[in-house]
């Protein structure tokens, strides 16, 4: 395993710590591949928003030497929470091991991780609600639903104290869960978290709205919202795009294949997809800053592990070594990776995973 210091592309510390930006500024016909690489990361929540306009067919061969989780169009198992349909897979015994996929991604994204733990461990995949081939409720979506979806899972399906592992969006929610669940969840690994550290100096300012504004601003600022992210949303339906946008946060690109697009846009057919997409980008997205990296981490006691992908060019290694100054029961494994590390190098996320789940107490 090999450190990075840094990503290919300078950012700026505020859009590492972010976890989207909703609207890419496509307007400007000058753009430096710096001014690229952002654009890029405004699409990251794109990719979840498709209708599948790939075939069936996974003609892909999986990584040399590693063993893959079969693609399984039905969806493996379900689970009903609150009246709605949750997807999960469960594979081999022991301890139970949870994984989390981040924004866009379902259970499948752990293809290469799930037959690999579930060697010693009693592993589950879970898709988030409005994800995946969990149902696409309408609702209103916040970071508190998926800690509950979470916490119950675990009460109801593990019934037993877990590890929690998450990636990118995944990886708050294990945190969110866990700093609730003290008795019940001894260990959290996240890779490449989304979450923000929140600023000492900003003070959050409630006004109450005017008529103006109630009747005529807001009314028009949800028509443009709506206009602009459902020309993104058409724009997702693209196999091109789906492409391109993976291939520009993982940095060796070869695991970019059939089978993780296809796991990405066959969800997105329902036809309540483009509506969850809509909230999720206009509402929990530009609210985030409520729940903030440190506010959670205060209130957690479990190990931590870090499992970074250094050239990350959304979530860079500066997240990484702040959280772990921030909280010192933390441990620390970077990897010469992009995003999504369980994916692009799952031999070395795997081994990584493994050494720590057999150093903590469970």
């Amino acid at each position: 395993m090999s450190t990075s210091s840094s990503s290919s592309c300078a950012l700026s510390p505020s859009l590492r710590t972010q976890l989207f930006k909703p609207f890419p500024n496509r307007f400007y016909p000058h753009r430096s591949k710096c001014e690229m690489n952002r654009r890029g990361f405004a699409f990251r929540g794109i990719v979840a928003s498709g209708v599948s306009v790939m075939g069936s067919s996974l003609v892909t061969e999986p990584v040399q030497g590693v063993e893959r989780l079969p693609f399984k169009p039905e969806g493996y198992n379900f689970w009903t929470w609150r009246g709605h349909r949750i997807h999960y897979v469960v594979q081999g015994e022991g301890f139970p091991v949870v994984l989390i996929h981040g924004f866009g991604a379902s259970a499948f994204h752990w293809r290469y991780n799930i037959p690999e733990l579930a060697k010693r461990y009693k592993v589950y995949a879970i898709d988030l609600l409005g994800f995946g081939w969990s149902d696409k409720a309408i609702i209103e979506y916040d970071a508190m639903v998926w800690r509950d979806q979470v916490a119950d899972f675990l009460k109801e399906i593990v019934k037993e104290p877990a590890v929690l592992v998450g990636n990118s969006l995944g990886g708050f929610t294990a945190l969110v869960a866990a700093a609730g669940l003290p008795a019940q969840v001894v260990g959290v690994a996240l890779l490449n978290s989304a979450g923000q550290f929140g600023n000492a100096n900003s003070k959050t300012k409630e006004t109450e709205e005017t008529p103006l504004q109630k009747l005529i601003i807001k009314p028009l600022k949800e028509i443009f919202q709506r206009i602009v992210l459902g020309f993104l949303f058409w724009q997702a339906k693209q196999p091109a795009r789906i492409k391109s946008v993976l291939k520009s946060v993982y940095i060796n690109a070869s695991n970019v294949d059939d089978y993780l697009v296809e796991s990405i846009t066959r969800p997105a057919a329902d036809p309540n997809a483009g509506e969850v997409y809509y909230r999720l980008m206009t509402r929990f997205m530009f609210n985030q800053s409520k729940y903030t990296l440190d506010s959670v981490l205060s209130e957690l006691s479990c190990p931590l592990l870090l499992l970074w992908g250094d050239l990350d060019p959304w979530v860079g290694p500066a997240k990484a070594n702040r959280i772990k100054e921030f909280y010192p029961k933390t441990s620390l494994v970077n990897l010469q990776a992009g995003h999504c590390p369980h994916d692009e190098v799952p031999e070395l996320a795997n081994r990584a995973l493994l050494d720590w789940l057999s150093s903590i107490n469970t």
